[in-house]
């Protein structure tokens, strides 16, 4: 008898560790908190588990379900990348160092977020087959680039500056290396949209 009992709180034990893992693994990480420590709302965290489809034994159902899933999840992280949804923006994308990194970049002018038009000029200048038009090409193309290292370097120190300021005690690893590969984005194509306007200091 006391075998029965044993192995049926054993069983109990498992289910409601199995449970715990899969209720810690539908919860992303949030990347401004320290590794291995998830914090998201709990409004956040509560809709994420509601999304979480218990099994109905029949693998094309749970297919079905899955897929369904995917695309309303997909519906919802593009609804916020282009109005800026914290709840649903890709992990890369969330938290306040992030959002203040692209309010920082989307406020000002930057020369790499003109590198294709100019890339697409210079290109159409050097396949004209005259050596002085060859030759403005190449020099455009130099100066391009002086000019893309001269505004990079500076926004690097600036941002840096504005994030230990703004964010102290804030994890910051990667947010300048996300702010510099948004700058070679034009500001009408960059994802999440901008929110704020040219000038607009956040």
């Amino acid at each position: 008898m006391g075998f029965v009992f044993g192995s049926r709180s054993s069983k109990e034990e498992k289910a409601a560790a199995a449970d715990k893992v899969s209720a810690d693994l539908s919860q992303p990480r949030d990347p401004q908190a320290p590794k291995g420590r998830p914090t998201p709302k709990r409004a956040v965290a509560q809709s994420q588990r509601k999304a979480v489809v218990a099994s109905t034994g029949n693998r094309k159902e749970d297919a079905k379900r899955a897929r369904e899933r995917r695309r309303t999840e997909m519906a919802k992280q593009r609804e916020a990348l282009a109005n800026g949804d914290e709840r649903y923006l890709p992990t890369r994308d969330k938290g306040p160092v992030r959002r203040f990194v692209r309010d920082y970049v989307d406020s000002r002018y930057s020369v790499a977020e003109m590198f294709l038009p100019l890339a697409v000029i210079i290109l159409v200048l050097s396949m004209v087959r005259q050596p002085s038009i060859q030759t403005i090409a190449l020099t455009l193309w130099l100066v391009v680039i002086v000019l893309i290292l001269l505004d990079s370097i500076g926004l690097w120190f600036r941002l840096r500056k504005a994030l230990v300021t703004r964010f102290p005690d804030e994890p910051r690893r990667g947010a300048i290396a996300y702010g510099l590969m948004r700058t070679l984005q034009m500001r009408r194509l960059r994802l999440p949209k901008p929110q704020v306007k040219r000038g607009e200091r956040p």
